[in-house]
């Protein structure tokens, strides 16, 4: 079946405090890779995909994300317990929007534009991990279906990027997420974390890339290994 994709959400409430230290407390998604916003260059491409509504969550800075509704037609969700809970909590402020949704993160960056304007089925980008990795590993089934995901692995594809939510999948994920909101074990918890522990009525595939198409930036040393000038733009920063 076909799905004609309503919409995306940003995650951009986080504090990423691990790169904010080191950014001179430039929220994530609004650093430059390559003389390119992060934020800027998402919407530019999901724009070219005809998306046609825009949602970012924010919470952290969120004053310094005001200038972009003057550039791009995106609207604002905010996420008041950004600072005591995990990314669940962006989710669940952006509830009432989610039907047939890429979820996407500030921190990224698409080499080669990911997004289409008509998708088959719910997905997470995953890239290949030659060796060891301690990212969130995924064992597939023999049509790519997700039959469990393991923090760390080796020669295995794990999650990296943009997801994409049918409207069933956010009907049944919701349905968990308000059940178990409230439970106190569920504030530090990823979104992926409660999926993970759901994979029986949560279907999913893994949607493969080949390398150099999606990159994350955790910390301020993976922008710099991607991006070496800026390096000279930090310590500019912090003169």
């Amino acid at each position: 079946m076909t799905h004609t994709v309503d919409n995306a959400i940003i995650m951009a409430a986080g504090l990423s405090s691990r790169f904010t230290a080191q950014s001179g407390g430039i929220p994530k998604g609004l650093v430059k890779a390559k003389g390119e916003v992060l934020l800027e260059r998402q919407i530019c491409q999901l724009l070219e995909a005809e998306i046609p509504e825009i949602y970012l969550v924010l919470g952290y800075k969120a004053e310094s994300y005001q200038y972009l509704q003057d550039i791009f037609p995106v609207k604002f969700i905010y996420n008041t317990d950004y600072v005591t809970r995990n990314n669940n909590g962006s989710i669940y402020a952006a509830r009432k929007f989610l039907r047939n949704s890429y979820i996407c993160s500030a921190d990224n960056y698409f080499a080669e534009n990911p997004f289409e304007k008509e998708l088959q089925d719910s997905y997470y980008a995953a890239v290949y991990a030659d060796g060891e990795t301690e990212e969130w590993c995924l064992s597939l089934d023999e049509d790519d279906y997700i039959k469990e995901v393991t923090t760390g692995g080796s020669n295995s594809w794990y999650m990296l990027g943009h997801v994409f939510w049918n409207q069933d999948f956010s009907r049944r994920f919701l349905a968990i997420l308000e059940e178990e909101y409230h439970l106190e074990k569920t504030r530090p918890l990823l979104w992926e974390a409660i999926f993970r522990e759901h994979l029986d009525t949560l279907k999913m595939k893994a949607r493969k890339y080949p390398p150099g198409i999606i990159y994350e930036f955790d910390t301020v040393d993976d922008l710099c290994a991607f991006d070496p000038d800026y390096r000279k733009q930090v310590e500019s920063s912090t003169k």
